[in-house]
């Protein structure tokens, strides 16, 4: 009996070991497939890191942009950004109105044309392709003391067409209005005028010929109104709603604010036809990062 268990006890303690070992290399084999796979990934990532560096390097040039005085803040921000990126590359961007933009564009002398509009179809017909990268709302603005707060469509086109001279007539006090506008070829001035189907109809006392100086004269003249693009709003003015609605991202999202418009970038043929480097731009407007310095400009995004 002593001989028979001892042999059993051997036996017990063989298979007890020969499973340990068994353990010992199912454990050692799963980490090393673990650490292939890890080893893997990092190789993966240092590839696609170089590849990216590879591609920054690489990408070298000048593109120049010329329009709208409207995307000024929105172009400047997008060339500082972009030029971060690549430090190799150049980008301009000159703000002489929207028309002029697109005109530029279609003869070659820039890359892009910037619009703050739909382009026309006489533009569209010279070979020059729309490519919306934002919308931008239209605010109308008065100086800050006045009471009035909020206006129909109606009530608007009347005062920009003439009809309305007077604050008390739209509930405000007894004082003249001051329509102040943008100069003939503005974007702003075009989109705005479309929107009230107002054009060649407006009455102005004022036309100037951009965005801050639109901002500077309300702000400055009692009973004035203008309109400017929704991301330079500041507490130099007072935005006014129109029926009933602010002027925000969520209301002209919703279709509930009317005076809205697109920024255009065009280009002289599809994006897929230019450089490598107009090519690159644009890819980096629709990426999650352009998207981002889109909103951070007060702009509301393409969704793509």
């Amino acid at each position: 009996m002593k001989k028979n268990g001892k042999k059993i006890l051997a036996a017990v303690g063989s298979v007890v070991m020969a499973a340990g070992m068994l353990a010992g290399c199912g454990s050692s084999s799963a980490e090393t497939t673990t650490a292939a796979k890890q080893t893997t990934k990092a190789a993966e990532q240092t590839d696609a890191k170089t590849e990216a560096a590879k591609e920054t390097a690489d990408l070298s040039g000048s593109i120049s942009m010329v329009g709208s005085t409207s995307m000024e803040k929105f172009a400047n921000a997008l060339s500082e950004t972009f030029m971060e990126k690549y430090p190799k590359v150049t980008v301009t961007a000159e703000f002489v109105g929207s028309g002029a933009g697109v005109e530029a564009v279609a003869n070659g002398s820039a890359d892009i044309g910037n619009a703050s509009r739909n382009l026309k179809d006489e533009e569209k017909a010279k070979g020059v392709v729309e490519n919306i990268v934002a919308i931008d709302g239209i605010a109308v603005v008065v100086d800050p003391a006045n009471t009035v707060e909020d206006l129909t469509k109606d009530q608007l086109a009347g005062i920009y067409d003439g009809t309305v001279t007077n604050w008390k007539d739209v509930g405000g006090s007894d004082a003249p209005i001051v329509v102040v506008g943008r100069e003939s070829g503005s974007g702003t001035r075009t989109a705005f005028e479309e929107l009230l189907k107002l054009e060649d109809k407006c009455k102005y006392a004022n036309e100037l010929d951009s965005t801050g100086a639109v901002m500077a004269k309300v702000a400055s003249t009692p009973g004035a109104i203008g309109y400017v693009s929704l991301d330079v709003l500041d507490d130099t003015v007072k935005a006014l709603k129109l029926d009933g609605s602010e002027p925000t991202e969520e209301n002209i999202k919703a279709g509930n604010y009317f005076l809205s418009r697109p920024f255009v970038m065009a280009t002289k043929g599809e994006i897929s036809e230019q450089n490598d480097l107009v090519k690159a731009l644009f890819d980096f407007i629709h990426s999650e990062e352009g998207t981002e310095l889109v909103k951070s400009v007060g702009l509301i995004s393409v969704d793509k």
